[in-house]
């Protein structure tokens, strides 16, 4: 069964609003981040790092966690808090959005690592149930990131629209 273009339309409308809903948990996510100072200064990242270690970080990302992260806590916080801003201004405003989501990928599967292991006692399942705040989250930037180059819905495609439409100035030589 093929596609007809309404089909086509009706999934570039799902998947931008998607895209931009993702870039708003984004941009507020990096906005609290970068606007307050409670998360980059206040120890407020080194607090959630020391939470993961204590109780739900992989085994293989404890020693990345001690040994690398929170040696240099205050600049991955303002990475992680200018990242996710960045993340989510691509994402609303469709520019540079298969950079953007391929960061965001890594930075889900990062945080999935660092913070949902179930226990190695654990069923299969139990490694996906315990991780799907930010497995969702992964698949939908992976989706973003193969999807088209054009992305519908995005400040790119509303200048080109408008630069489309004037008309050509032509000069006249007197």
């Amino acid at each position: 069964m093929e596609m007809t273009g309404d089909d086509c339309k009706r999934n570039a409308w799902a998947l931008a609003v998607l895209r931009i809903s993702v870039g708003i948990l984004f941009l507020i996510f990096g906005e609290y981040k970068v606007f307050g100072t409670g998360f980059t200064l206040g120890g407020g990242f080194e607090m959630w790092i020391n939470r993961f270690l204590a109780s739900s970080v992989y085994p293989f990302m404890a020693p990345v966690l001690r040994g690398f992260v929170l040696n240099h806590a205050t600049t991955i916080a303002f990475l992680v808090a200018y990242g996710e801003l960045a993340i989510g201004l691509a994402l609303v405003l469709g520019v540079l959005v298969r950079p953007a989501s391929w960061c965001g990928f890594v930075f889900m599967l990062t945080l999935l690592f660092s913070s949902n292991y179930p226990g190695s006692g654990a069923a299969l399942w139990m490694y996906f149930g315990a991780s799907l705040d930010h497995l969702v989250l992964a698949l939908c930037f992976a989706a973003f990131a193969l999807g088209s180059r054009t992305q519908f819905l995005s400040i790119h495609q509303y200048w080109l629209r408008g630069h489309q439409k004037r008309p050509q100035r032509t000069s006249t030589a007197a």
